[in-house]
């Protein structure tokens, strides 16, 4: 069964930087396209990034875009993220999907396997 683990959560400091990291069970990772979502108390799971699975297209949220990239290569996904702010206070999980990224396809319905989370909380 696929397996996603995320890591690199933690407590910042706004302005921050920080970078996330995900590891796909196996030698699967090149199957998938990936994706960062992340979610906050009382909110819906929002999209952060997605990256093919060639890591030749990236996508992300027009709220953060600037600011974080999302990368791959032989064995993890990360997600870097600068001039953190205290609203990116959330648990962001890992995400992958076994279909060709479109993107019309960058909600949280669209993945298939998820990750358990990894908590970043940023202090103002």
């Amino acid at each position: 069964q696929v397996v996603l683990v995320e890591s690199g959560g933690g407590l910042m400091q706004a302005g921050g930087s920080l970078r996330l990291s995900c590891v796909v069970s196996g030698r699967t990772l090149i199957t998938y396209a990936m994706g960062w979502f992340r979610q906050a108390p009382g909110k819906e799971r929002e999209f952060v990034a997605a990256i093919s699975r060639s890591g030749g297209d990236t996508f992300y949220s027009d709220s953060l875009k600037g600011r974080i990239a999302i990368s791959r290569d032989n064995t993890k996904v990360y997600l870097q993220m600068n001039s953190l702010k205290p609203e990116d206070t959330a648990v962001y999980y890992c995400a992958a999907r076994l279909a060709v990224l479109r993107p019309g396809s960058l909600t949280a319905g669209s993945f298939n396997y998820w990750g358990q989370g990894t908590q970043v909380t940023v202090s103002s």
